[in-house]
């Protein structure tokens, strides 16, 4: 397009220009906002394509809360796919992709593989294949994808990417069959009892770790928030099936059955907000719902607006 073949950083800086003007003008008494002057705002003398490309970079371009000055808080809605609740500063100028939906995605793939076993889908009891995926995606592509997070200014996905890429390594290393003899050591000092206590304290250690980022996600939306609630309860039955463990002396068949539940509710509410990341209108005829939350940012304005159409 001859008007828009600049980047969509520097058409989201247009638009944020123009929109920083709107804001500091006048209301007039129709309740519109008007420049000082009594014109329609600069928005109007940008073409139709330039609107079009900075709306699309304000979206998709910024993180969801990033830091830029709007009306109350100085923030952004909560876009689930960009895996970010909060604020950070704005990345409007980031030559780095969005590396969100990647981390999801192994994240989801892993946890939906060890969920099913965890369910005993088919008979299938033991998790060795999940091995596999816990090295390769799971592990080393999310670390990755964390990393990114932390090169594009998101705290947040950084932080929760990279710490459950290394679960997934953890995981991998202490199940590895005859590799690391984690867990023959472990029996062979107090029997199976011994590593089934240890893996539970692993797992409950993962059940705060994962509270305290489900609290970081009060402010967001319903699918990122569904997706660190459902695997927060995995965790937390996980765990209590290892450690409160049946009369057999084994896991808790009903409770691990029940924390790989909610491990597959997580598996695909990971799937949800990473397809939430990369659809956009260059590559899909519509947008997913990430139902913004009535409390949160965008949730006010949406009933700002509702309020003011309806006086």
């Amino acid at each position: 397009m001859a008007t828009t073949t600049g980047s969509n950083a520097n058409s989201a800086q247009v638009y944020n220009d123009n929109h920083k003007e709107y804001q500091s003008s006048n209301t007039g008494t129709n309740g519109l906002h008007h420049n000082s002057n009594g014109t329609a705002p600069l928005a109007g003398h940008m073409s139709h394509e330039e609107q079009e490309v900075a709306q699309r970079a304000a979206r998709f371009g910024y993180g969801p809360l990033a830091q830029v000055n709007t009306s109350e808080s100085g923030r952004l809605p909560a876009f689930g796919g960009e895996f970010q609740p909060g604020t950070y500063r704005s990345v409007e100028a980031r030559k780095f992709a969005n590396p969100a939906p990647l981390g999801l995605s192994a994240f989801a793939l892993t946890t939906f593989v060890l969920s099913l076993i965890n369910m005993g889908t088919r008979g299938v009891a033991e998790p060795n294949i999940v091995v596999a995926l816990a090295f390769g995606y799971g592990g080393l592509v999310q670390l990755l994808a964390g990393m990114w997070e932390m090169a594009v200014g998101n705290t947040f996905g950084a932080t929760a990417l990279s710490s459950y890429g290394g679960f997934w390594l953890a995981f991998a290393i202490v199940l590895t069959p005859g590799g690391f003899e984690i867990v023959s050591s472990l029996e062979a000092g107090g029997g199976p009892g011994a590593f089934y206590d240890s893996f539970g304290y692993f797992l409950m250690g993962w059940w705060i770790f994962t509270t305290l980022l489900l609290i970081a996600t009060l402010r967001s939306t319903v699918a990122f928030f569904l997706l660190f609630f459902t695997l927060d309860m995995a965790f937390l039955l996980l765990g209590i099936g290892y450690l409160q463990r049946g009369a057999a002396g084994v896991p808790n068949p009903p409770v691990i059955k029940a924390g790989g539940f909610f491990g597959l509710l997580a598996a695909f509410m990971a799937w949800y907000n990473a397809l939430a990341g990369i659809l956009d209108t260059s590559n899909s005829f519509f947008i997913i719902p990430v139902a913004h939350f009535p409390w949160s940012d965008t949730g006010k304005e949406r009933r700002r607006k509702t309020e003011t159409a309806t006086v």
